[in-house]
């Protein structure tokens, strides 16, 4: 036992000393949660738009101040001719433009009713869409003040309700996946570059035949890793709920022990990787490549599974991310319990037991 403690020291050791290895485990991690919690959003404000209004009554000045007032949109332009509208639209800066019919107030009065286009730069389309929902919502909020002296025989007026993220922050949805992106590198990708340099330096075999058994080889260099990626993951879950005021519903318990099942499932994944490779360099390309992609593209992080296609709906469950993210929105949002995760949790460990059955079954054949 003595020797096994003196190896895992070892292996502390060798990680204080490497600095690359210190920026990755603890400077990524946090320079990733502030970038994802505050440049990347899903929300828009003071997006610039251009009007054109070919009728510059009172009613289209009235409805033009309602939607610059708001926090969302920013009258960059005036436009006097639809040729213009194209050359706007190109300098890149205007994201959509307001075209007011001629004789706006006259058709609302006389015909009950007028036209506002809502032209969109859709080179994006999900920013497109909330222009136009935005916009939209604006518009029917007005012609709500118009009418609300006129008596209507029948109305069906829907009344929202947002539940787990009333005001539709984005940065709610971006933690639990920066999270899971965070962990699957730093334990997969550190762990398999660890195991991977010992190979490489020929000291792997060294060890084998040391006193210490090849299994506590193996414990002994992953657990200083499980050690930092729990510290990473305080260090997440406390910058997501000061600095981004991310709610935490559920058991922080619970929370702990998900994330350290799932850090285990990502080391497991590191031995894994590291049986296959023989170079670190190869590690790393595995492990970003082969990790990375798959955790943002099929885990359900940014883009919906339900929208994607069938097969690759399918591809997705074999995603250890996928069910880690649920279980994360599960705690954190809905203040859910083990009741209702257990599912998703037995899948993890499943996975987990699989990976390493899988990983030591290498290992033996490699000392034979």
């Amino acid at each position: 036992m003595k020797r096994f403690i003196g190896f895992i020291k070892k292996e502390f050791y060798h990680i204080f000393r490497d600095r690359r290895s210190l920026f990755i485990l603890f400077g990524m991690p946090i320079a990733q949660i502030m970038l994802f919690g505050f440049a990347i959003t899903n929300e828009i404000n003071n997006v610039d738009i251009a009007i054109f209004d070919k009728s510059k009554d009172a009613t289209t000045q009235e409805i033009i101040n309602k939607i610059t007032a708001s926090k969302y949109f920013s009258n960059k332009q005036i436009i006097t001719s639809e040729s213009e509208i194209e050359a706007v639209f190109k300098k890149g800066k205007v994201k959509a433009v307001l075209v007011f019919e001629k004789d706006f107030s006259k058709n609302l009065v006389s015909e009950n009713k007028a036209t506002v286009q809502i032209i969109t730069d859709a080179t994006d389309p999900n920013t497109a869409n909330t222009i136009s929902n935005y916009t939209n919502s604006i518009l029917q909020k007005y012609q709500q003040e118009l009418n609300k002296d006129v008596p209507i025989s029948y109305q069906i007026i829907p009344k929202t309700r947002m539940v787990y993220n009333p005001e539709l922050k984005s940065v709610f949805m971006f933690v639990p996946g920066v999270m899971t992106i965070i962990l699957m590198l730093v334990s997969a990708m550190m762990t398999s570059i660890s195991i991977t340099r010992e190979k490489e330096l020929g000291t792997m075999e060294i060890l084998l035949v040391s006193p210490l058994k090849p299994f506590q080889v193996i414990i002994g260099k992953v657990f200083p890793y499980i050690f930092l990626s729990v510290i990473n993951a305080i260090v997440i879950v406390i910058l997501s709920i000061f600095i981004f005021k991310m709610p935490v519903e559920g058991s922080l318990v619970l929370l702990g022990f998900e994330s350290v099942l799932f850090i285990v499932n990502a080391l497991s994944l590191g031995i894994l990787i590291s049986t296959i490779s023989e170079t670190q360099q190869t590690a790393m390309m595995i492990s970003l490549m082969g990790l990375m992609l798959p955790v943002i593209l099929l885990s359900g992080f940014i883009f919906p599974i339900n929208s994607m296609p069938a097969p690759l709906q399918v591809i997705s469950n074999i995603i250890p991310a996928k069910w880690f993210i649920i279980i994360l929105k599960g705690i954190m949002l809905k203040g859910v319990g083990l009741a209702f995760i257990w599912k998703e949790t037995l899948i993890l460990i499943g996975m987990t037991l699989f990976f390493m059955g899988l990983s030591v079954k290498k290992y033996k054949i490699r000392l034979e």
